[in-house]
């Protein structure tokens, strides 16, 4: 599997990036930019405590490099009376790309972005694994941010070049995103602690970015 190059900011959002984990079959290099056709996303099944019915929408943007994982309930939280299971969320995305014929693609990178507040001792975690259906290799990533701690979130991993991995041409394979966010209670268990995805809107908007090829 191939390993990532990290970029680590604790600056204003959280970016985390992957790729993918299915080898390239005939593939050839794209020219430059996205193709021409029209790519959707499709949600095929959503399940985790951080993304109820309801509150996990996908949207490809207009020039078909990227699409957005966008949610509204993922929030993770310890201490100060909160419940027990409220201390891991995670959500399992399982998405249908649909790409126009002859292209493949990879995920070349992806942006999360987040708020946090830590109390003294506290930890915050965030957590993603990608790959295709049908496929027992799984790439990850995890970060963490440790109290006190009141501010925005921001981490990037990026693959590029021989890196990136391509699903294979000619094949339907899913692609499955699993996130988390896992929070400990700081050294005062009376103070609450928590970690949510982009709190400046009520919701999180997870940008994954395309790499192209065209197949034989």
């Amino acid at each position: 599997m191939k390993a990532f190059r990290k970029l680590q900011v604790l600056t204003g959002a959280l970016a985390l990036g992957a790729v993918m984990i299915a080898a390239p079959a005939h593939a050839d290099a794209a020219p430059a930019g996205a193709p021409d056709g029209k790519i959707t996303v499709d949600v095929a099944t959503v399940n985790g405590s951080g993304c109820p019915k309801g509150t996990a929408a996908v949207a490809v943007n207009k020039d078909n490099t990227a699409f957005t994982v966008t949610y509204s309930r993922f929030l993770a939280q310890a201490g100060g009376g909160a419940d027990a299971v409220e201390i891991r969320k995670n959500c399992q995305l399982n998405l249908i790309v649909n790409i126009p014929s002859g292209f493949t693609y990879a995920i070349a990178k992806a942006d999360y972005r987040g708020f946090g507040h830590l109390e003294p001792g506290a930890t915050g975690t965030q957590k993603a694994s990608y790959y295709f259906s049908g496929h027992s290799a799984t790439s990850s990533s995890t970060h963490e941010l440790e109290g006190p701690y009141s501010d925005n979130w921001q981490f990037t991993d990026e693959a590029a070049g021989a890196e990136l991995v391509y699903k294979p041409c000619g094949e339907q394979r899913n692609l499955n995103v699993n996130t988390e966010l896992r929070v400990s209670a700081g050294e005062d268990p009376s103070l609450k602690s928590f970690m949510a995805m982009d709190s400046t809107d009520g919701s999180i908007a997870t940008v994954y970015h395309f790499a192209w090829k065209r197949c034989d």
